[in-house]
């Protein structure tokens, strides 16, 4: 009896550490704390759990009250998808703007100085980079999160922001494994299906991955598609021969294994999140990510009794749990004694992201210089890793170089003769956001431009569309410091 005792503990010990959940508020819940005390190794930050640096500097200092080398995670790619900066804009531009920079120092630089932030304030492992070849410029939900179309600049920028993060002793996790960038379903809603054979797939999906293993990302997360040349049943998330067979045995990789969120409805609504949980594990998975929705201590108790259960039953071998857990273990003790880099002598580092974005800025055309321009923000619907809370476009930042700009934002369903009545006999400065995908936008933009030739266009998402208007600005991203970059551009033109 007391041999079946400590096996149960240590099985629940191991259940608890093998999760990644969120929680609600700036602070820990005394639920999760007790928990974290229990076993539970890492934690999951949103935008919900931020007010603040100094804020969440307490909370993670809080957390670390219970378990000194706990793992504190966050989805903080800059650019558009940002949980630091979730309230104002990140002050770095994301992956497409570097890769159009094709700098691969740069982008080290500003992987490294977006560590140093993060660690500054208690986070020591970033959901983070997208290694994803966007080789479908339909894709709804990698876009500008993508360095690149381009599979070799993918790879080398994805290594470069490896090196560049974990450097400041912030963990990397690259995803989405095997590549989610030829898809066009948004895992969040459904699962998406890539139907390339496998030559193709070596040659371009696993391309970024093999150089950020090369490059020592401490993690990588697996995506929720399905991939038939690899396995025609199961997505990744949850296939032996994916995670274990190709990522493990074919690519040799040793570090943890992290699931992207599980109660996203590719996995949740298919196979629900318990028996979900239990598949990626036995699969090779080592982390269960969940939080993103699911913040509260039911969801960790079902997750660790189902994982518990499913050992008891022998669904789940003990030895591949006892193997996630210590995978979980050893990151946060690499987290824990890591030493950061020096900052190099000299560096740019407190205006890097800005830097970064200027030289992403593609300029076609030329303009009069504006004075109280109209901007107008056609704003479609956001997905769900980008969010609707983050502000973006150029207005506030143009109002701040030309006072007496005004500004409107336009939802689906908007015209031009919206836009041009609101306007009156200003400069209407249209920005768009992957316009290519969304046939509204580009007539409203098509008539404003044949109503108003002087009108300035502003492309923040994938730049696809011909240049249009008397200035065409194609920022690569719709961060705060990209709408910068534009407005600088816009406002000495």
């Amino acid at each position: 009896m007391t041999v079946l005792a400590h096996r149960t503990d240590t099985v629940t010990r191991d259940a608890l550490a093998v999760l990644q959940p969120g929680f609600e508020g700036t602070t820990a819940p005394a639920w999760l704390l007790r928990r974290v005390g229990e076993g539970l190794t890492a934690v999951g930050l949103f935008g919900r759990n931020i007010a603040s640096p100094e804020q969440l500097a307490a909370l993670t200092a809080q957390l670390r009250t219970e378990r000194d080398d706990v793992l504190v995670a966050i989805d903080e790619e800059g650019g558009d998808v940002t949980r630091l900066e979730v309230r104002g804009g990140s002050s770095f531009p994301g992956n497409l703007a570097l890769g159009a920079v094709d700098d691969t120092a740069l982008t080290r630089e500003v992987a490294r100085e977006l560590g140093r932030r993060l660690a500054e304030c208690g986070v020591n492992l970033n959901w983070a980079p997208s290694a994803d070849v966007n080789s479908n410029p339909d894709n709804p939900v990698i876009g500008v999160r993508s360095f690149g179309a381009d599979t070799h600049l993918a790879a080398r920028h994805t290594a470069a922001y490896v090196e560049g993060l974990q450097a400041a002793g912030v963990a990397a996790c690259t995803k989405h494994f095997p590549g989610h960038g030829d898809t066009n379903v948004d895992s969040h809603h459904a699962l998406p299906r890539i139907d390339v054979d496998l030559d193709t797939l070596q040659a371009r999906e696993l391309v970024p991955f093999k150089a950020a293993i090369e490059a020592g990302t401490k993690a990588v997360m697996s995506a929720h598609i399905l991939v038939p040349a690899l396995d025609p049943t199961r997505p990744a998330t949850l296939s032996p021969q994916i995670l274990t067979g190709l990522l493990r045995g074919e690519l040799g990789y040793e570090g943890l294994i992290v699931t992207d969120g599980m109660e996203m409805h590719a996995i949740a609504g298919t196979y629900g999140i318990e028996r979900g949980s239990v598949l990626a594990i036995a699969a090779g998975a080592d982390a269960i990510c969940v939080g993103g929705g699911l913040a509260d201590e039911a969801t960790v108790l079902r997750l660790r009794d189902a994982l518990v259960a499913a050992v008891r039953e022998g669904a789940l071998p003990e030895e591949r749990l006892a193997d996630a857990a210590a995978r979980v273990r050893a990151l946060a003790a690499w987290t824990f004694g890591a030493r950061p880099d020096a900052q190099p002598e000299g560096s740019r580092a407190s205006g890097i992201g800005l830097t970064a974005a200027r030289r992403a800025v593609l300029v076609t055309g030329s303009a009069k210089p504006l004075k109280g321009p109209y901007v107008a923000t056609l704003a479609p619907v956001a997905n769900i890793a980008v969010g609707d809370e983050t502000p973006w476009g150029v207005a506030a930042e143009l109002a701040e170089l030309l006072p007496g700009t005004g500004s409107g934002v336009y939802p689906e369903g908007a015209s031009a003769g919206d836009i041009l009545a609101d306007a009156g006999d200003r400069t209407v400065v249209a920005v768009v956001r992957d316009a290519h995908r969304h046939p509204w936008m580009t007539g409203a933009v098509d008539a404003l431009v044949a109503a108003r030739p002087d009108t300035v266009v502003v492309e923040m998402g994938l730049p696809r569309a011909e240049p249009r208007g008397a200035l065409h600005i194609a920022t690569h991203g719709a961060s705060r410091v990209c709408g910068r970059a534009a407005a600088e551009v816009i406002a000495g033109a």
